[in-house]
C-alpha cells in the first residue's frame, strides 16, 4: 500500500488561521497544502486530486468558501473528496443548510476544538486510506484478469495446436501400423520366395556356375540376409512405439539369464564373459527389457576386440536422482540406475548422442557387419521407460551405458 503521507488541503486568506490548522494536526503525519483563496484552491486541485479532506474557510474575500465547493463539486474527479467548513457565522440553520447543499460534508464553528477537529479529520483520512486500499487492490485484480485472459487465450491457441499434432500424430501412427503390415507381409513375401529359389540354387546348381557367376551368387545371398535383418530390425523399432506399457516387478538376473540362453551361440563364439552384480528387483516391461538386453550385449559382440577376450560387466541399484548426481533427474525420486559395460573398441566420445539414431554407423558395413538400429531401440525402449540413457566411450577402451529407470 502508499507509504507517502496522507494530503490535506488547508484554504483560508488569513496565515495564522493556516498556522493553527498545522499546529492542530501537527503531530498526526499529515502533509499540508494551503490555498490562501478559493482560486488558488481551485489552482491546486487542478493540478492534483489526491486529497484526502478539505478544510475551508468560508469567508474569504472575492470567492468565498460555498461558492469555491460549488466549483469543486462540478469535477468528476473531485466531488468525492469531503469539505469540512470551518466559520464563525454558521450560526443559523439556513446558513448551515447552504453550507451542506454546497457540498460540504460537516462544519465546525470557531474557535476550534483542537481534539474534535482532530478526531473529525481522522475518521475522513482513515476513510480515505481504506478507499486507496480498494482501489490498489482493484487494480491488482483488474490486472491479474487481464493476466488470465491472456493466459486462457495462449492456452487456447496451444490446445489448438496440440489437437492438431494430436491428429497429425495419429495420421503418423497410422501410416506407421499400414507400414508395419507392409513390412511384416507384403515385403517379406517375394523375400521369402528370393531365399527359396536361392537356396535351391545353391543346393542343386551353385558347382555349375563359373567362379565369377558364384561371387555373384554369394553377394545375392548376403543381400537377401541383409534385406531379411533389416525388415525385423525395423519391425522390432516399430514394435517399441505400440507397445502396451504393463510393468512388472521384475528380477534382472532372470531377464539375463534368458537373453544369455538366447544368445548362447554368439557368446560361445566370442568366447565372452558375462559379470553381473545386480540389487534387487525393478518395475520394468520385461518384453521391452529382454529386447534392450539383447541389443546392448549383441551390439559389445559386435564391436569387441579382435585380440582381447570380451568381458560384460551389468550392475544394477536403486537410489534417488541426488544420490546418483545426476542434472537430469528429479532429485527425490527413486531410480534404477542399471551400468552396461564391456572392453571392446569403444567410440570417440564426440559420438555419443550419435550412436542412437537409426540407421547411425560408426564403421564401414565391410568391417563391422549391422543395420545401424540396435541401439536406436535400446534408447527408445528407455524412453518407452520415462528413462534416460548416456553412453561413454574412449576408442580402443570400451564403452559404458549408463541407464536410470524411475521407479
Amino acid at each position: 500500500m502508499e507509504k507517502a503521507p496522507v494530503k490535506i488541503l488547508l484554504v483560508d486568506d488569513k496565515k495564522e488561521n493556516l498556522l493553527s490548522l498545522q499546529v492542530i494536526l501537527a503531530d498526526l503525519g499529515y502533509q499540508f497544502v494551503e490555498a490562501t483563496s478559493g482560486k488558488d484552491a481551485l489552482r491546486i486541485l487542478l493540478k492534483s486530486q489526491d486529497f484526502a479532506i478539505i478544510l475551508m474557510d468560508v469567508q474569504m474575500p472575492l470567492m468565498d468558501g460555498f461558492e469555491t465547493a460549488e466549483l469543486i463539486r462540478q469535477s468528476d474527479k473531485l466531488k468525492h473528496v469531503p469539505i469540512i467548513f470551518l466559520t464563525a457565522n454558521m450560526n443559523t440553520s439556513d446558513y448551515i443548510f447552504k453550507g451542506y447543499q454546497s457540498g460540504a460534508v460537516d462544519y465546525m464553528i470557531k474557535p476550534l476544538s483542537a481534539e474534535i477537529l482532530k478526531a473529525k479529520v481522522m475518521v475522513f483520512t482513515e476513510l480515505y486510506k481504506k478507499t486507496r486500499e480498494l482501489q490498489l487492490k482493484e487494480e491488482e485484480t483488474n490486472a491479474l484478469n487481464a493476466k488470465i485472459i491472456k493466459a486462457n487465450e495462449d492456452l487456447a491457441a496451444q490446445y489448438v495446436a496440440i489437437e492438431k499434432y494430436a491428429n497429425e500424430l495419429k495420421r503418423k501412427n497410422t501410416e506407421l501400423d499400414a507400414f508395419t503390415h507392409i513390412s511384416s507381409h507384403d515385403l517379406q513375401e517375394p523375400l521369402r520366395k528370393i531365399q527359396t529359389f536361392s537356396n535351391i540354387i545353391l543346393a542343386k546348381e551353385y558347382e555349375n556356375l563359373s567362379p565369377d557367376g558364384r561371387l555373384k551368387f554369394d553377394r545375392i545371398l548376403y543381400s537377401t540376409n541383409r534385406m531379411r535383418e533389416l525388415i525385423n530390425d525395423l519391425l522390432a523399432f516399430s514394435r517399441t512405439n505400440i507397445i502396451d506399457r504393463i510393468y512388472e516387478n521384475t528380477d534382472l538376473d532372470t531377464i539375463i539369464e534368458n537373453v544369455k540362453e538366447a544368445l548362447r551361440e554368439n557368446i560361445k563364439e566370442k568366447n565372452a564373459l558375462i559379470i553381473t552384480d545386480l540389487h534387487g528387483k525393478i518395475n520394468i516391461i520385461p518384453f521391452l527389457f529382454i529386447q534392450l538386453l539383447e541389443n546392448l550385449i549383441n551390439n559389445s559382440l559386435k564391436f569387441s576386440q579382435k585380440e582381447v577376450p570380451l568381458q560384460i560387466t551389468i550392475k544394477s541399484r536403486i537410489a534417488t536422482g541426488k544420490d546418483l548426481h545426476n542434472d537430469k533427474l528429479i532429485p527425490l525420486e527413486n531410480y534404477c540406475h542399471i551400468s552396461f559395460q564391456d572392453n571392446g573398441i569403444g567410440f570417440e566420445p564426440e559420438h555419443s548422442e550419435k550412436i542412437f539414431g537409426v540407421f547411425q554407423r560408426l564403421h564401414s558395413r565391410d568391417v563391422y557387419d549391422g543395420t545401424g538400429i540396435g541401439l536406436a531401440i535400446v534408447k527408445k525402449i528407455v524412453e518407452n521407460h520415462n528413462g534416460i540413457i548416456m553412453a561413454t566411450s574412449q576408442p580402443m577402451k570400451g564403452a559404458t551405458f549408463d541407464i536410470f529407470i524411475p521407479q
